[in-house]
């Protein structure tokens, strides 16, 4: 009976902790889902935004503790605020400086490709040699509740229901924003018919810059998340996040954001499934995820869900 209660505790927590990478791979999906719907585009620098979030917030909260704020409530919000100012403002630059450029003068999509694909890398490099000891992990500092919930034999900690929540009510409040406000309409018009939407007197550049800024503070959002849950950064974490997030956001139908959590929670799911389920180990619970992902996407090369949805974003 207690080896029966152990692998119920087991097998619960491999579900909370695929719940909780569903949800940090939903934000990065609905980033990849704002970008090509507005402009399609595949902005491939989008993981290491989100390590550049990552690392901001990491950054804010050493200088906010080096001053003596211990509150950890107060070092949440400040660290969070900081990270989004600084993807935020970044996702605006590249926006003004390499997107908007790029798309005036009708540059092939290949061409926005590579150079996001090579932004990414400018990023990730310039965190790995900056950053004090940038090429090592870092520990990513506890600022949520430690403790637990105990039911039964299983323990389901606090910190993880508050992360699920946030990132909830991100994707909620992103949805509502699409979906409900004046700038929602804008960017929705801006997404269905880029000449008709200037024609209506809809400023193009602006709107690129805000959906921009918004994708890159998800981004923020989900790298911060990732490091509260795991306690852990490093360099190079945007990459494989980044891979999966435009996997989900494929998976479930690009620019299409109820796709975008879809499959960022099916990817997570594959991934539990590998672990539980599957007598391989461990470490190959990728290979056997991003497997089903390739014989999906050539089963519905349009998404799961894009037919039965024809609106993006």
């Amino acid at each position: 009976m207690d080896g029966s209660r152990m692998d119920l505790a087991l097998f619960s927590q491999y579900i909370v902790n695929g719940l909780m990478q569903g949800m940090v791979y939903a934000l990065v999906a609905v980033g990849f889902t704002l970008f090509f719907g507005v402009l399609d585009i595949i902005k491939f620098s989008h993981g290491d935004v989100l390590t550049v979030g990552a690392f901001s917030g990491l950054t804010a909260y050493l200088a906010l503790s080096g001053m003596g704020l211990s509150n950890p409530v107060v070092l949440l919000l400040l660290v969070i605020i900081f990270a989004l100012s600084v993807t935020a403002l970044l996702g605006m630059v590249v926006a003004k400086l390499l997107i908007i450029p790029l798309k005036q003068a009708r540059a092939p999509a290949l061409n926005i490709l590579l150079i996001t694909l090579m932004l990414g890398t400018v990023l990730r490099e310039t965190v790995r040699l900056f950053f004090p000891n940038g090429s090592s992990s870092k520990a990513f500092p506890t600022l949520l509740p430690t403790g637990g919930i105990d039911i039964g034999s299983f323990s389901l900690r606090i910190d993880s229901v508050m992360l699920f929540v946030a990132g909830a009510l991100i994707i909620v409040g992103t949805h509502f924003l699409i979906t409900k406000t004046k700038l929602g309409l804008a960017i929705q018009a801006v997404a269905q018919d880029e000449e008709t939407s200037k024609l209506m007197g809809i400023n193009f550049d602006s709107i690129v810059l805000i959906t921009f800024a918004l994708g890159s503070g998800i981004a923020a959002i989900a790298g911060i998340m990732n490091g509260l849950y795991y306690n852990e950064i490093n360099f190079s974490m945007g990459l494989l996040l980044g891979a999966v997030g435009f996997s989900a956001a494929i998976i479930g139908g690009l620019g299409n954001l109820y796709g975008a959590i879809l499959g960022g929670f099916l990817f997570a799911g594959l991934q539990t499934f590998a672990v539980v389920a599957l007598p391989i180990p461990t470490a190959y619970k990728d290979v056997f995820a991003f497997a089903v992902v390739i014989i999906l996407i050539a089963w519905r090369p349009t998404g799961l869900i894009a037919e039965k949805y024809s609106e993006r974003v």
